[in-house]
Parts: structure tokens; C-alpha cells; sequence
């Protein structure tokens, strides 16, 4: 199955008396057969605007189903020692590379898979299914890194990086910093023109991927005068002397995945490592960030569908009082109303991804799509901890870590409060 997807488009058992489908960590899950998607195998790219949102292409089906046997039988099994150890384990990277995933949407003369910003949502979404840390990983180069520079850079940035981003190096997305959260373009980290190189100085935080990242994408103000309009974005290898990456967060969620802070001293960057026009970083940031909200809509949902798909068989198993415990009303009732937000977020996000394919306006969808998908993440989590009861609350079982990961959608790649107000000022415009 190696190297499948780019081919195609060029922990212990609990002792105790408890339902026999509830498996261990390496185990995956049941799938409910109403969470499969259907295919349309005859269809075109071009052809899906008057059919369901869940009908793929024949390419779609077919790598959503390599990425589902790559993340259960080859991250699964190592999900709980990374999420203890909170280190990503070195053949998942490796993997991800060989099965193309790391290039979905980039050329193929550069290595990439050649494939579509759909395709790209429905691979994050498979992942998060198993484990949203390697989800993240893919979200951030798929959505983020090679979109950019996809996007804005030139023909040898392209050559150059592309190329190695495609086969065997991780990029990280650097914006954030102590004093610029939500307000990003508030960021202090400066870059002084010195003759043909720039000097970076400054610090970023919460920086993802930076521990193993090998190309480095920084915004940094090259004209403060300016205001936010002199944020000019660079790329920076991680050789480059100055550069340096601190302690990764001991975080609650996502642990495997890192999040450090760097800090930048006398960092010199040729003049031609500036990614697109000096100046224009901020409307790279603000656009690049809105189609990455919907890989974290997919991420989110993908988390949510997996801890669901994991927790209903055990509640159509367990017995109490004499009968199972899905048959009791009430459960009935929670679990229908939690399968409807599920299937929600899904058409939310899938409207989002087709929208951006079809080139029309998709900010305020998009936004809807990370909202939603990130709240309901939270909700369906903590229901299915309920659910299983005390063995929903251990470490032995995956339910409790798609909880702790759950949380994070509500805050990164912007909060739940900027979504809303991002959705309020769309539809203000348009009345």
C-alpha cells in the first residue's frame, strides 16, 4: 500500500466483565455503516454540483479509502505511545511521505499527488478519525505551507521547496506570538533590509510542527511604519544560524503533535527567500487562513466521528437492568441528536471545500464550517465519555484523548468568538 495515493493520481486490555467490541487502542474501531459515503464512480470532476455532497469521484473514494487502511493499521496501533510520550513517532512522517499525503494538492512535476482542496478535507478528516495529531501534521503542509507557496512563490521557490516538501520535509506556518493571538497582525517579530538579505529578530509561539520542521514559513514586519501592511512573509530553512527552536508545550491535546516557541536573533534571509511581494504577508496570512479553517472543520469532524464511531458499539452491547443500554429512550435520544450534528458539520465542511474548488465566495461558509465543527467536536466527545461510563474516563481506551484533543478546535487557526464575528460581518455585508 505504500506510496498508494500517489500512484492512484500519477496499549492493554482492561480486565474486567465488559462488552467484547470494546477493543484496546491498537484495535480500530467499528464503522457505522451510515458514516460511509457513498461514490458516484462515473462522475467527473466537473460533474458534482447536482449531486449529495457526500458523492465523490471515483479518485476521491479511492484514496479516502487508502488513507482509512494506512491511519488503522499503521497509526493506530501507535496513537497511545505517542499521545504518553508526546512525540510523533518518525515512521508516521515517513509514512505520510510515501503514501503522497504531505503533497496532495502540489503539482506532480514537483512530486505532489496532483490531487484536489477536497481531497485534501477528506484525507485530514480520515486521519482525525485515528488521530487528529497526524491530522494536524497534514493539515498544516497540505492547507498552509504548500498552498502559500503554491500561491506566491516563484518558479525556483517552487522547484526548490515544493519538491522537498513533497517527499521529505515538513513546513511549518509561523504567525503567532506572545502579544499577537487573535490579533495577529499586532506580531512584533521584525525584518531589517541589510543589501541583499534581510535580518529576522524577534519570537514566535505555539508553532506547530517546529520540532521536526525542516522550512520555516515567518511573517515578520520588514517596514513598521507601516502598520500591518509592511508583514512580509520568508522563508527560512532550519540551519539558518539564529534560528532557534525552544521546549515543546506539555499540552492537554494533540500531544504528539509539537508546539514550540521560536526565537529569532540576527536571523539573515536572502533577499530571495521573500515569499511573494514584501508588504503583502498579511493578505497571504488572512487567505491562507481561511481555507485552512476548513481543514480544521475536517479535522474536527473526523476526531468527532471516530470517538462516535468507537463508543456506539459498546453501547449496543452493555447490559443493564436486563437490557442493552442503547435500548433505553433517553440514550436513544442523545445519541440521534448527536448523529445529527455529525452529519451537519460534515455537509458544512464539505460545502466549504467544494465552494473553494468551484472558485466562489466561501469565507463565511468557510468560518461556519470551523465554528461548528469545533463546538460540536467538544460536545460529541464528552457524550461519548458519558456513554461508556468509568471505562470511557481511563487512559486505556481512546474515548478520553479524543475529549482532550477536542478542545483545541476552539482556539487555533482562530477562535470560536472569530468565526462569529467573522460570520456576522458576512452577513452584514450582504443585507
Amino acid at each position: 500500500m505504500v506510496g498508494a495515493a500517489v500512484r492512484l493520481l500519477r496499549g492493554s486490555r482492561l480486565v474486567r466483565n465488559i462488552p467484547t467490541c470494546l477493543s484496546s487502542w491498537n484495535i480500530p474501531p467499528h464503522v457505522l455503516k451510515y458514516s460511509q459515503s457513498k461514490a458516484s464512480l462515473n462522475l467527473s470532476n466537473n460533474g458534482l454540483s447536482s449531486v449529495p455532497l457526500q458523492t465523490f469521484t471515483k479518485e476521491e473514494l479511492m484514496i479516502k479509502n487508502s488513507v482509512k487502511k494506512f491511519a488503522q493499521q499503521q497509526i493506530a496501533p501507535l496513537v497511545s505511545t505517542m499521545d504518553k510520550n508526546s512525540e510523533m513517532d518518525k515512521s508516521i512522517i515517513q509514512g505520510l511521505f510515501q503514501q503522497g499525503l504531505m503533497g496532495i494538492e502540489v503539482d506532480t512535476k514537483y512530486g505532489g499527488t496532483g490531487a484536489s482542496f477536497f481531497t485534501s478535507v477528506l484525507v485530514i478528516e480520515e486521519l482525525a478519525k485515528v488521530d487528529a495529531s497526524v491530522a494536524v501534521l497534514c493539515d498544516i503542509q497540505n492547507t498552509l505551507i504548500n498552498k502559500l507557496i503554491g500561491k506566491h512563490g516563484t518558479e525556483e521557490q517552487q522547484a526548490t521547496y515544493l519538491t522537498q516538501l513533497t517527499s521529505e520535509k515538513v513546513g511549518s506556518f509561523c504567525l503567532s506570538e506572545a502579544g499577537a493571538g487573535s490579533d495577529s497582525f499586532a506580531l512584533k517579530t521584525r525584518a531589517d533590509k541589510n543589501g541583499d538579505y534581510y535580518v529576522i529578530n524577534g519570537s514566535k509561539l505555539w508553532i506547530s510542527s517546529a520540532e521536526y520542521a525542516g522550512l520555516f514559513l515567518v511573517m515578520a514586519n520588514a517596514d513598521p511604519a507601516m502598520g500591518y501592511k509592511g508583514i512580509t512573509c520568508f522563508l527560512v530553512d532550519r540551519d539558518t544560524e539564529g534560528l532557534h527552536i525552544g521546549k515543546p508545550e506539555n499540552k492537554m491535546g494533540l500531544r504528539a503533535s509539537s508546539t514550540c516557541p521560536l526565537t529569532f536573533e540576527n536571523v539573515k534571509v536572502p533577499e530571495t527567500n521573500v515569499l511573494g511581494q514584501v508588504g503583502h504577508g498579511y493578505k497571504y496570512a488572512i487567505g491562507s487562513l481561511n481555507e485552512g479553517r476548513i481543514g480544521i472543520a475536517a479535522q474536527m469532524l473526523g476526531l468527532a466521528q471516530g470517538c462516535f464511531d468507537y463508543t456506539i458499539p459498546y453501547i449496543k452491547e452493555r447490559v443493564q437492568f436486563g437490557k442493552r443500554i442503547f435500548d433505553f429512550q433517553s440514550l436513544q435520544h442523545q445519541v440521534a441528536h448527536v448523529a445529527t450534528q455529525l452529519e451537519a458539520a460534515r455537509l458544512l465542511t464539505y460545502n466549504s471545500a467544494r465552494l473553494v474548488e468551484a472558485g466562489r465566495p466561501f469565507i463565511k461558509e468557510a468560518s461556519m464550517a470551523k465554528y461548528y465543527a469545533s463546538e460540536i467536536a467538544g460536545l460529541v466527545t464528552s457524550k461519548c465519555i458519558d456513554w461508556m461510563g468509568g471505562v470511557g474516563y481511563t487512559k486505556n481506551y481512546p474515548v478520553e484523548k479524543f475529549f482532550r484533543d477536542a478542545k483545541i478546535g476552539t482556539i487555533y487557526e482562530g477562535t470560536s468568538n472569530i468565526q462569529l464575528s467573522t460570520i456576522a460581518k458576512s452577513i452584514d455585508a450582504e443585507y
